[in-house]
This record gives structure tokens, sequence and C-alpha cells, in this order.
């Protein structure tokens, strides 16, 4: 009876190391002898010859690798905390296991000297309004990085930048400010043409004399509207000098 069971923990335990099944998102690089051999194995049942052939299972799924807080210093020499988060898959599993010992380690450190070293010559104005383009140009650099370990950078994004309380109040008192530049402008520039118009209206009203006189009367319309006891009615100065003429004589 010990001898069967003996027996079958051996064959459990041949059976545990030469059949494997990989799940759909994995893959089995599989080194015969020491030397890789050509292809991965799976997904599926998947034969492997223990202890000839060693099996090491890749993951082919979207890694999500979280880039922890990076002390920058940028181009206008402002010092800020930057952390930001990169998409990653691994497309080729053979490379991923002979060209880096820890993909998922070297991939984290080369994430952070890019963030340091491409933010380390872009002005905080630009870091804080072109995201897009620096999230562009990180997953670019990192994807040229780490394409011979056969990893593919999908996304970089840039998740908070963190300054000091002193350059938050600054910012902020520079933005009120440029507020109020604009609120003068917009006002400058309505009164500029209320003036330009009251102009063109005073020319129009000196070549045509009738459209000041139709003028004089709506002001009569406007004044009789209010409750007011005394009307002021302007009289033109030509009426004036043809009274004055008739009355001489």
């Amino acid at each position: 009876m010990t001898f069967v069971m003996f027996v079958l923990a051996i064959l459990l335990f041949i059976a545990w190391n030469w059949f494997k099944f990989p799940r759909e998102y994995e893959r089995l690089v599989v080194f015969f002898l020491g030397r890789i051999v050509d292809k991965p194995r799976g997904p599926g049942f998947t034969f492997v010859a223990w202890p000839f052939e060693q099996a090491i299972s890749v993951s082919l799924r979207l890694v999500t690798l979280d880039v922890p807080p990076q002390d920058i210093i940028t181009k206008d020499n402002i010092s800020a905390k930057v952390n930001a988060v990169v998409y990653f898959r691994v497309m080729e599993p053979i490379k991923a296991i002979i060209e880096v010992q820890d993909y998922q380690y070297a991939t984290s450190q080369m994430a952070q000297t890019t963030l340091r070293s491409v933010l380390g010559v872009v002005e905080l104005d630009d870091l804080l309004s072109q995201r897009e383009s620096i999230n562009e140009k990180l997953q670019t650099i990192l994807d040229q990085q780490t394409d011979p370990w056969g990893v593919k950078v999908m996304n970089v994004e840039l998740k908070h930048v963190d300054i000091s309380e002193d350059l938050r109040r600054a910012m902020a008192r520079q933005a009120e400010a440029e507020r109020e530049r604009r609120a003068k402008i917009i006002a400058a520039e309505g009164e500029f043409q209320a003036a330009e118009k009251i102009c063109q209206a005073a020319e129009m009203m000196q070549r045509s004399p009738m459209s000041l006189q139709l003028r004089y009367l709506q002001t009569l319309v406007e004044i009789g509207g209010d409750n007011n006891t005394t009307i002021l009615f302007p009289v033109p100065m030509d009426l004036v000098s043809a009274l004055a003429t008739k009355t001489k004589v």
C-alpha cells in the first residue's frame, strides 16, 4: 500500500511538471537544456518534458504601472513633484525573458528616469497646459527604449503635478490679474466701438439735416413719456436766425 502511494505521488509530481495548461492570455517560454525553444507555447494543453525542459509563464495582458512621484526642476527653475501611470504589454514573450532580468521593474525604472529627463526641459506653464503633447512624447521615448525587450508601451499619462503652496498663491494672483486685464481690455474695446458708432451717426446727421430734426422729435417723444413738468424744446439755430432776420425787417 505504501509502495502504491509512493508511485502515485511520483506520477502526480511528474504530471504536475509535465502537463501545463496556460490560459488564453499566457504563453510559456520553454528552455530545453538551457537553450531557448523557438516559439512560446500555449494557450491550452502543453507538454513540458521536465526536467529537461523548463517553462516560464509570461502574461500578455495590459499592465498598469504606477510611476511614483518624481522630484523634478522645470526649465524655469521651479521645483515640483510629478507622478504618472504607464500602460504596457508584452508583445514578444521570448525577448521579455531573455533580454532583461525583470521587464516590469526595468520598465518602471525607465519610466522614472524618462519622466525626469523630459519634464526637466519643459516650463511649468507648458507642463500644466500641454499635458497631451508631453504624454505623447513620453510614450514615444519609452516605447523606443523598451522595444528591444519585446515590450510595447501603449500610453503614458501624467496624473498629478504638485507644487509649493507659495507658488500656487502666486499663480492664483497672476490668474486674477490676467482676468482683470482682459476685463479692462474688453471694456475699453466696447467704449471705443460705441464712440466710433456715435461719430458715424454724427457724420450722417451732418450730411442730412432732416435726420437731425427727426432726432429732435424723437427726443421730445421720449421726454413726454416721463412725468416731467418742464420740457426743453431744442430749436434749430437756422430757424432762430430766420426769425431774427424777419423781426429786424
